[in-house]
């Protein structure tokens, strides 16, 4: 089990709304109270105390220069144990192609990532181990796509992941981030 206190929880593929239950509870099984992202309107009366009680984290979009990481990242500075559960492919209908939103958010509170998969068919799932943002990106894709393609190899999401890692460009620290595209 990863010994991290805070970490960003990558759950994919993102096929099921129970994806995100699977991947609470990996967050719970390292020990690590989960954490979710929801636009600040979530986070209103009557719902706000129980959202943030679910251990939301309400982001603001509204503002233009309202940088979206950089709130991310002001939570995980907040937090003394914080596992962020993010599914990296933005929606249950994916190709396979991943959003940077998760790396950048990583590389702003300086946290690893932790890989989580799930096969519903098989009712399987599991836990990698942390991998540390280097500040290359395409690097990094590589190894989270080798893991995912390990676990999961007939997955065709899996299968365009890993040809993704092939033609993305590196991505470093200060550069995207901000905008509500790259989550």
């Amino acid at each position: 089990m990863p010994d991290v206190r805070k970490c960003v929880i990558l759950g994919a593929p993102h096929t099921s709304n129970w994806d995100f239950v699977f991947v609470l509870g990996a967050a719970h099984r390292i020990g690590i109270p989960p954490g979710f992202i929801g636009k600040h309107t979530l986070f209103k009366w009557p719902m706000g105390g129980f959202m943030r009680d679910m251990g939301g984290i309400s982001i603001d979009r509204r503002k233009r220069d309202a940088n979206y990481v950089q709130q991310i990242a002001d939570a995980f500075d907040r937090a003394e144990e914080l596992a962020l559960v993010i599914a990296p492919e933005g929606s249950r209908s994916g190709s396979g192609e991943w959003k940077s939103g998760f790396y950048h958010i990583a590389m702003a509170a300086k946290v690893p990532i932790i890989p989580a998969w799930v096969d519903h068919e098989r009712m399987r799932g599991g836990i990698g181990e942390p991998l540390w943002p280097s500040g290359d990106y395409r690097a990094d894709l590589a190894k989270l796509a080798a893991f995912y393609r390990e676990k999961r190899p007939d997955c065709a999401r899996f299968v365009a992941l890993e040809a993704t890692t092939r033609t993305v460009g590196e991505l470093t620290a200060g550069t995207g981030g901000g905008g509500a595209d790259d989550s």
